[in-house]
């Protein structure tokens, strides 16, 4: 059994990996932390993990994470890399769900996340958590950075146009994309109260946005270029839906002549063809939020609405494909499980 820890549990992507590793057959939750709500059983804040989740929140001095194989950090960014050090020296793998180890530029890491990087020594061997597209480094990393939501269905939606080079124009990628309100997290906001985000749909960080840099960074990863070339690049657009849980992105790529003449539907099923949680649908579909809800998957259609434009339409659930659950996949790897292990659960419909 996968001794688990979890830091930061009282948040929305804590109480889903709780959800999941509480059904996982190879894990054994050894403690989850909150300083604030230390002592008070989860189900008491979490009903729905009656009978399922035993343990209480105890302090992270409590918890005694060096004695477990693996710890999940789903808590704010900067708290990983101040205890990723003695953790891994105890021989601790860590899955962190924050940016710490998302970014390999640690310029771009302060300039966007506000703060100094506390282990940039250990950036080189953390391993950006998209199985999809970097399982083999997932299978031998001790660090984890767990990718952002948004991230993960604009490089699932581009990568089969940018693995086979010469097909788009990747210069000029765009990324318009939507989430549900619990991508902001479970703290209270103005601008996630009910009266403030139901009946309205509205952009953010119009300006500018974190995961802009994340998001260009491993497109070049993807397309296999120098991690400046200015000859990737995509424009990201984020915008907030009256959903509670859920994300789609639309994604518009120009095609070269050569991207014309591609056969853009074979090119994807083929790509994601082994892949248990990436679904290619028939041509002329669109995918709804709804499909993939408390699932690990995604759902991808590919269109060509004129003759020299790719669009890609994706969608996947943010706190599970978009979060934990993509967490999840990423133990089953580095543990040596099966990719799908505790992750085969039906989406929720309606």
């Amino acid at each position: 059994m996968i001794k688990v820890g979890i830091v930061g549990g009282t948040g929305y992507t804590g109480v889903e990996l709780l959800r999941l590793l509480s059904q996982h057959p190879d894990v054994q939750l050894q403690a989850i932390t909150s300083r604030k709500e230390a002592g008070m059983p989860v189900a008491d804040m979490y009903p729905s993990l009656r009978g399922r989740v035993a343990l209480k929140f105890v302090t992270p001095d409590e918890a005694r994470l060096a004695d477990c194989d693996a710890v999940f950090f789903a808590t704010p960014h900067g708290v990983a890399m101040a205890q990723a050090r003695e953790l891994l020296a105890a021989g601790v793998k860590i899955i962190d769900l924050a940016a710490d180890f998302r970014l390999q530029d640690t310029a771009q890491f302060e300039k966007w996340y506000g703060m100094a990087h506390a282990c940039p020594e250990l950036l080189p061997e953390a391993a950006y958590g998209l199985p999809e597209l970097n399982r083999e480094a997932i299978r031998k990393a001790r660090i984890i950075g767990n990718p952002g939501c948004y991230p993960t269905t604009v490089q699932l939606g581009f990568a089969p146009l940018l693995k086979q080079p010469g097909l788009v124009d990747a210069a000029h990628l765009i990324a318009n994309c939507v989430s549900g309100v619990s991508g902001a997290g479970r703290k209270a906001e103005v601008h996630t109260l009910f009266s403030e985000a139901s009946d309205t749909y509205k952009a953010y960080g119009v300006k500018g946005h974190r995961h802009g840099p994340e998001i260009n960074e491993q497109l070049r990863r993807v397309a296999g270029t120098a991690a400046d070339d200015a000859g990737i690049s995509c424009l990201f657009v984020p915008h907030l839906a009256p959903m509670i849980r859920g994300m789609h992105s639309t994604l518009y790529a120009p095609l070269t002549a050569a991207g014309q003449a591609a056969d853009l539907q074979a090119l994807f099923e083929g790509f994601y063809r082994d892949e248990p949680f990436v679904d290619v649908l028939p041509p002329g579909s669109a995918p709804e939020t709804r499909s993939v809800r408390a699932s690990n998957m995604v759902r991808i259609a590919v269109h060509k609405p004129t003759p020299d434009l790719a669009m890609v339409l994706v969608v996947q659930d943010n706190l599970t494909k978009g979060a934990s659950g993509q967490a999840v996949q990423c133990m089953n790897l580095m543990f040596g499980l099966p990719e799908t292990t505790g992750l085969m659960q039906m989406p929720v419909l309606p």
